[in-house]
């Protein structure tokens, strides 16, 4: 691997559960970076907040797996964590908290439908996302 950097980005979220596309943001940092070929990395540094790549061409997608994760993780149950937020936490842990995209031709490497995600479960906040660009 060639030169490592680490940007920050910040994701401003406006609802308890949402799916925000990052994509443009995360390419325009890549633009900035002037790698041409090899990976970028983002980490999500909160407990209640995750990040993934599926489909962004139809909205539907986004609110169909919103929807499956509330019915499976209700905001209700007999949670525990004195904070009140255990399916934010428990959602958080079953999306994940990274995510790799190889980079060639100085282009995020994602598939024609494919989106980048800033899963927000406990908003709204003020969020940061991570990005790692390694060049080869």
């Amino acid at each position: 691997m060639g030169a490592i950097m680490v940007k920050t980005l910040s994701v401003k979220t406006s609802s308890q559960t949402e799916m925000v596309d990052v994509t443009s943001q995360v390419q325009k940092e890549l633009n900035k970076s002037g790698v041409e070929e090899g990976r970028l990395t983002l980490y999500v540094p909160h407990t209640t907040a995750a990040i993934t790549i599926n489909e962004g061409a139809d909205p539907a997608v986004k609110a169909d797996i919103l929807m499956v994760l509330n019915q499976m993780v209700p905001w209700k149950a007999n949670y525990q964590h004195i904070e009140g937020n255990s399916p934010a936490h428990v959602k958080a842990s079953l999306v994940g908290s990274a995510e790799t995209v190889i980079v060639s031709g100085g282009r995020l490497l994602l598939g024609t439908w494919q989106r980048i995600f800033f899963c927000e479960f406990d908003g709204p906040r003020n969020r940061k996302l991570h990005l790692q660009i390694a060049s080869l």
